[in-house]
């Protein structure tokens, strides 16, 4: 025989729907009241989740000192282009893929969308904007110019800013999967080292021919 679910023979007058209604909400309701106590408690406060306010921050950015009110999720490329508004470099993939938003920090080159901006508050940091002197360009700018190293121009301020660390680190010894001796101290910089070394840095252009010869005239005149 098939039993009518609905009937109230054994519940006092209560259908089974009406009882685990019933029991749901007081179990709700207990839920609720135990979570108000527990955020009431002494202390509680402390156990809130952190980061959802801006904290002040101080950046040495391109030899000035800026201040900035962060929240302290921000990716240092947000922080450079959103808030202290340095939009030199660019925001691609951002997801460290494509090196659009290269800088260097503390002479290194990074990808300042890949790290947070509150870590590089007692770092020294340069932006395409920082390289030149005046109105007299830095040789590796100037170099992109005379070989006409950049069609669209937007992954070129990361291009520019990879090789100057590029350069540097050539010069202080550091091998590349190109180079055919690791343990030489100085390396020459032939097109596939350049292109070894610069394989971080894409050009949706692909102005690569110009882009290698513009870092090679430079790394002869630096």
């Amino acid at each position: 025989m098939i039993r009518d679910t609905t009937s109230t023979d054994s519940f006092g007058g209560l259908t089974r729907r009406t009882l685990l209604e019933g029991s749901a909400a007081a179990l709700l309701m207990s839920a609720g009241t135990a979570a108000a106590q527990s955020a009431n408690a002494p202390g509680a406060a402390g156990l809130a989740p952190q980061g959802a306010g801006r904290l002040p921050m101080s950046f040495r950015i391109n030899s000035s000192r800026i201040e900035a009110s962060l929240d302290p999720r921000t990716s240092l490329l947000d922080a450079l282009r959103e808030e202290i508004g340095l939009t030199g470099s660019k925001k691609g993939c951002d997801h460290g893929q494509c090196g659009a938003c290269t800088i260097l920090v503390n002479g290194r080159r990074i990808n300042a969308c890949l790290t947070l901006a509150i870590m590089h508050q007692d770092d020294e940091i340069t932006t395409v904007e920082g390289l030149a002197t005046g109105d007299v360009l830095h040789p590796m700018q100037a170099a992109f110019v005379k070989h006409d190293g950049f069609q669209c121009g937007y992954c070129t301020p990361g291009q520019i800013c990879s090789a100057v660390g590029m350069l540097r680190e050539a010069e202080a010894g550091w091998p590349s999967h190109a180079s055919a001796d690791a343990a030489r101290g100085r390396f020459a910089l032939s097109d596939a080292e350049i292109r070894e070394r610069m394989s971080g840095n894409l050009c949706r252009c692909a102005a690569y021919p110009n882009i290698v010869a513009a870092i090679r005239d430079a790394a002869r005149e630096g």
